[in-house]
């Protein structure tokens, strides 16, 4: 049997191509057609919670106990009495304890604290083209619903519009727009975070820029790493003078393009592409104390400069990188940690890389609350954390909050959140085909699944009139569709994560803890410290059934 299976009749959904873990296909194209669940939630929104046809046919489920260890491996708790996390204002009284009630809104930061509408931060979205083809999708549905959205590595210094006189940067456009975007909507909830690779945080410029320009109105994430790969960011252009401008900048080239021989065998075609490398951190470095002291170094330089907000980002290396993200970002007071699993990656990742290297989420997801808690024994301040790693549903985000409790914030997305800006692009450029190249559809028509529907915006995505109500019947004409999308795809995650909340009787997401996750064989049990599902409680059982 297929571990992961491709049709889903109870939610009539379908992937085009092999499941993964996360329910997305191995393959995401930008020009799908539909029906994974969360293209379909893109657009239906939170009547995705529930089987389709309701009133026509009835369910069952296949519970089995899973082979291995994963997210997938662990089971969420609901408990029939007690409830905690109650919001302000209401009461324990069974019609307080509905799960609409349910809150979501958290904040994390260690002096400088950021507010959330929704336990999300998305993945970074850099350099690669897809990124700033449908970044206004991103940052206006970010901004609106009030979750956290990464500018990725490189983002500045691959503009080629860039310039840089006398050793600073001028004029930074790209960087700018992407920023502007989100704060166009920004009401105090989410945050812009501008991502920094070792190639930027050492090029003055570049980090001197956005500390002196954006130091008080921006997250700046240092970037270690990615669970998709240990190399950090790759780019291949096919323009031999874009690839010398960015040899110029400081990036590594492959191959040379300032090689006589190299520019020959380009003019005859036999060299066609160059790759943009980007440098791996403290590859020089042999030890944790040097790698603290340079750490701690460019943090302090970065607050120098104006930066009010710093972040780490750590891919799913061993445990001693592991234990030194914690260990600094805590000393550092970092203001939020990024735990990255291997759980998938972008175009750019070589694919037996993604395959094959690096710890598995859950497992590293583990180890971090199990670091987090040395630390805390010690009476050391705990870095505020985010887990990401192949999450795509509302049971994602409750078992990675859950997991890593109380240490985690956020859960991080990275496709996922990607896939609402592909759809409502998709469905803006046939609603509107003068628009069409401007925001990168790709569908002459709708596709079946979309015409099912309706034919307008608001018949189409079920949170059109959401939207509308915040911004405004005017407002609502310069909304990406993409970002309305965005908003649907999240109230979908919201309401599902409501239920399950509420059938663990937490109501508000810092009352989310491990005893509401159990786990579903001994192996996962052993590996991520979660009780086996029978163990919990069974002793409590007993003595009620001894009293």
């Amino acid at each position: 049997m297929e571990h992961w299976p491709k049709f889903n009749e109870v939610l009539d959904s379908a992937n085009r191509g092999t499941p993964t873990e996360s329910g997305l296909c191995v393959q995401c194209r930008v020009d799908c057609t539909g029906k994974c669940e969360t293209f379909l939630s893109c657009l239906k929104g939170k009547k995705m919670v529930y089987p389709q046809d309701h009133g026509k046919v009835i369910f069952g489920t296949n519970n089995v106990n899973p082979l291995g260890v994963s997210y997938n491996s662990l089971r969420i708790q609901g408990r029939s009495f007690n409830s905690e996390g109650i919001p302000e204002g209401l009461s324990h009284k069974a019609e307080d304890c509905l799960y609409p009630n349910v809150s979501f809104a958290t904040e994390f930061g260690a002096k400088v604290k950021t507010k959330v509408r929704v336990p999300l931060k998305t993945g970074a979205y850099g350099s690669a083209a897809l990124a700033g083809q449908y970044w206004d999708s991103y940052a206006v549905g970010a901004a609106l619903v009030g979750f956290p959205l990464v500018i990725g590595e490189n983002v500045m210094n691959m503009d080629k519009n860039l310039v840089i006189e006398n050793g600073k940067v001028v004029k930074a456009p790209e960087l700018d727009r992407r920023i502007e975007s989100f704060m166009r909507y920004y009401d105090g909830y989410g945050a812009i975070v501008v991502q920094l690779n070792y190639d930027d945080i050492y090029n003055g410029p570049t980090v001197d820029y956005v500390c002196e320009k954006y130091g008080d109105k921006v997250i700046i994430e240092i970037k270690w790493g990615q669970g998709a790969k240990p190399i950090n960011g790759e780019v291949i252009t096919n323009d031999i003078d874009y690839a010398a401008s960015l040899q110029k900048i400081g990036y590594v080239i492959f191959p040379d393009p300032s090689d006589p021989a190299v520019q020959a065998a380009y003019k005859e075609g036999k060299v066609r592409t160059f790759t943009r490398q980007s440098r791996v951190p403290y590859t020089a470095l042999d030890n944790y104390e040097q790698v603290r002291e340079e750490f701690l170094k460019s943090i302090e330089y970065m607050r120098s400069k104006g930066a009010t907000r710093i972040a780490l980002k750590t891919g799913s290396f061993g445990m001693e990188s592991l234990a030194m993200a914690i260990k600094l970002s805590s000393e550092a007071d970092i203001d939020l940690l990024t735990v990255d699993g291997s759980g998938g990656g972008t175009a750019m990742s070589p694919w037996n890389m993604m395959e094959h290297w690096g710890i598995p989420s859950v497992l590293v997801h583990a180890k971090a609350w199990e670091y987090g808690n040395i630390l805390a024994a010690r009476g050391e301040r705990v870095v505020d954390m985010a887990f990401s790693g192949g999450f795509a549903r509302e049971d994602h985000i409750f078992k990675a909050l859950a997991l890593g409790a109380p240490f985690t914030k956020l859960a991080a997305m990275g496709r996922a959140l990607m896939i609402p800006g592909f759809v409502g692009s998709n469905i803006e450029g046939v609603l509107r085909p003068e628009r069409k190249a401007a925001v990168h559809g790709n569908w002459d028509e709708l596709p079946a699944v979309v015409k099912e529907l309706g034919s307008t915006p608001e018949e189409i995505f079920a949170s059109y009139s959401d939207v509308r109500d915040k911004v405004g019947a005017e407002e609502i004409n310069n909304i990406p569709f993409g970002a309305i999308a965005t908003w649907t795809y999240v109230d979908k995650l919201m309401k599902g994560l409501q239920q399950l909340m509420a059938g663990a009787r937490k109501f508000s997401v810092n009352a989310i803890d491990r005893y509401d996750i159990a786990s579903l064989n001994r192996e996962t049990e052993r590996e991520t410290g979660v009780p086996f599902i029978t163990d919990i409680e069974d002793e409590i059982a007993q003595r009620i059934l001894r009293s």
